[in-house]
């Protein structure tokens, strides 16, 4: 996106929610592929939105914490690029958890889960935190002049 006159656009708005879902579900998807495909038989949307999957009684439970967890640090590379303002990356970090919590209502009722809770927590801050610490540092960065000047 481009700096410059702050103008309020939903559809803008709406877009970046909706992509940095899709990433965050597809970067899910991958790391619970690589991780705990390996170790299960059969994938399932339980080990997206089930509460009782995050779980730290098996190796299996602790392979999908370690997925939650590397997935929150992609989302904060990718509101690098989607969302671009340091000030903004804590409201879309909680954005796409409620969204994340309404879909595991939804497929597997109230998590009730203490686990469940610390880890989506955790994730929340290493989103927004990073991501913000990432769009700080590239807003901060020098402005590149050129050094010389052609001769008059």
């Amino acid at each position: 996106m481009f700096y410059g006159a702050v103008a309020w656009d939903p559809w803008l708005i709406v877009a970046q929610i909706v992509c940095l879902q899709c990433l965050y579900y597809l970067t899910l998807g991958l790391f619970l592929s690589l991780l705990v495909g390996t170790r299960v038989s059969r994938m399932s949307l339980v080990y997206f939105f089930d509460f009782a999957a995050v779980s730290t009684s098996t190796v299996t439970g602790w392979s999908v914490i370690a997925c939650f967890v590397l997935t929150a640090v992609a989302g904060a590379g990718y509101m690098l690029y989607l969302i671009e303002r340091a000030k903004k990356c804590p409201d879309f970090s909680a954005t796409l958890f409620i969204i994340h919590l309404l879909i595991c209502i939804i497929y597997g009722g109230w998590p009730s889960s203490i686990t469940w809770w610390v880890v989506n927590g955790t994730g929340l801050a290493v989103m927004a935190l990073l991501g913000e610490y990432l769009c700080i540092k590239r807003e901060l960065r020098e402005i590149p002049i050129a050094r010389y000047r052609p001769p008059v």
